[in-house]
Order: C-alpha cells, then sequence, then structure tokens
C-alpha cells in the first residue's frame, strides 16, 4: 500500500500544478472520497477551490445536509450547498430503468455544478473518482457493471477540466489516508466508511 504521507504529498502537487485562473470546483457529497479530496484541495489552494454539495433531492434523511455543511466549516472549506432537487426530480419523472436513471443523475448534476464553476469562475471540475469508479463504469474494452454518476453517468463533453487526483486510489487505501489526516468525512461516514456518499458512494 503506498505511504499515506506520500500520496498526500503528491496529491497536494497535483492539485496546485494543475489548477488554472480562478481555481477549480469540488463535487463532494460528504461521503469518504470526496471529503478527504476537499480536505486535501483546502491544504493545497485554500479558497480556490469551492466545494460544492449538491441536494439533489435523493439524499438520505436524518440531517445529512446538515452534517456535511457542518464538516465544510469544520475543515475551513470554501463551500456552497445547492438545492437542486426539484430540478433531479422533475428530469427523473417516468424515468424507470436503474442504468438510465443514473445517467440522468449524471447529467443533472453536471448542469448545476457547471451553472456555480461560471459564478465562481472556476473552469477545473475535482472529482473525488477512485479506481472501482471506472472500473465498474466501463467504457472502451471494459463491460459496464453500473455506471458511477462520477464516470459513467458525465456527458461526452463538459465545460470543464477534469481532476481526479484520488483516480488510482481503492477504498481501503482512501480510508488510510483519511485516518492519516484525523479522519477527513462528515461523521455519519466516519463509522460506516462502506456506505457511501449522495448518489453512489463517492
Amino acid at each position: 500500500m503506498i505511504s499515506p504521507q506520500k500520496f498526500i504529498e503528491e496529491a497536494v502537487e497535483n492539485i496546485r500544478s494543475n489548477l488554472s485562473g480562478r481555481g477549480g470546483i469540488l463535487a463532494c457529497s460528504g461521503g469518504q472520497d470526496s471529503s478527504l479530496l476537499a480536505v486535501l484541495a483546502n491544504m493545497a489552494v485554500g479558497d480556490r477551490v469551492l466545494s460544492v454539495f449538491v441536494d439533489t433531492g435523493l439524499i438520505r434523511e436524518g440531517g445529512e445536509k446538515e452534517r456535511v455543511e457542518a464538516f465544510f466549516r469544520e475543515h475551513r472549506i470554501n463551500y456552497r450547498i445547492i438545492d437542486a432537487s426539484r430540478l433531479f426530480l422533475d428530469r427523473l419523472r417516468g424515468v424507470t430503468d436503474p442504468e438510465q436513471k443514473r445517467k440522468v443523475i449524471g447529467k443533472t448534476f453536471i448542469d448545476v455544478l457547471e451553472g456555480a464553476a461560471r459564478e465562481f469562475g472556476a473552469d477545473t471540475l475535482l472529482q473525488g473518482t477512485i479506481a472501482p469508479d471506472w472500473i465498474e463504469s466501463g467504457g472502451s474494452v471494459r463491460d459496464t457493471i453500473k455506471s458511477h454518476h462520477n464516470v459513467g453517468g458525465l456527458p461526452e463533453k463538459m465545460n470543464l477540466r477534469l481532476l481526479e487526483p484520488l483516480r488510482d486510489l481503492y477504498k481501503d487505501e482512501v480510508r488510510s489516508m483519511s485516518r492519516h489526516l484525523g479522519g477527513p468525512a462528515p461523521t455519519r461516514y466516519n463509522h460506516s466508511p462502506a456506505r457511501g456518499g449522495l448518489l453512489s458512494g463517492s
């Protein structure tokens, strides 16, 4: 397994060297992967990255949005909470196929993030994609197991450059990095790291 300290140093440098202009927008679901990335991005460039939690209307009940906002504040992360629940539910109305639902969610998610990016002046989208996400989403010679919203659900053309510093990590490595940094994730996920985040475990 890669050294947590070495990976963290390399990820911070990766983020610093790949952001241009105003900076980037970070899709944070509140799951362990994207929460780790939000902390790393904050370490790397501070307020040049805006971490965004999108309320899709599909999130779990029980104060999930409030826990994520508390996490942002605790780690002094530049953030925004966007309520896009009506848009998501309108677009999903009548869609019954699970794979198609994931595609609709992915496209809508990017539409919302691109709007936030324009307002912030960002040209880069940071995502907490990890290896199982792109492996399961298929593409090229791989069969699709299921499309993750942050990979297979993305439209082919976006107005944002994509930056995925955690792309080669597996879940146990994400947990190791999180422990090294003191467990950067909202409390709910620290106790149940396999449950995932807002849409599909990001």
